[in-house]
């Protein structure tokens, strides 16, 4: 059974830093797809970013490129998302998410079987 556990989520003042986990259980195969999604009120689901835990490779999405960094440990199952320079319009609901497959181009929510319960992140102006 796999599951996802966020911590990490916060209130910020714009320009602040916040650092998500994931920490992942379950996941049987060696090289999966790791991702961050996020859902603001009213709005749809965005794909902020995803890794590849077999090659590292990742890929942003734009409003956070050059902002926030996507890693993992592999030794504790463990992706982070490392936030810098937080605008309001960064605040939402964050989500993780896991894939069995590797990541394909494209940060695609159904591509992701696999869901975390969110943490809340609320950056003020």
């Amino acid at each position: 059974q796999v599951q996802l556990v966020e911590s990490g989520g916060g209130s910020v003042q714009a320009g602040g830093s916040l650092r998500l986990s994931c920490a992942a259980s379950g996941l049987s195969y060696s090289r999966n797809c790791m991702g961050w999604f996020r859902q603001a009120p009213g709005k749809g689901r965005e794909g902020v970013a995803i890794i590849d835990t077999g090659v590292g490779s990742t890929e942003y999405g734009a409003s956070v490129k050059g902002r926030f960094t996507i890693a993992q440990d592999g030794a504790k199952n463990t992706v982070y998302l490392q936030m810098n320079s937080l605008k309001p319009e960064d605040t939402a609901m964050y989500y993780c998410a896991a894939s069995m497959a590797r990541c394909y181009p494209g940060i695609i929510g159904s591509d992701f079987g696999y869901w975390g319960q969110g943490t809340q992140v609320t950056v003020s102006s």
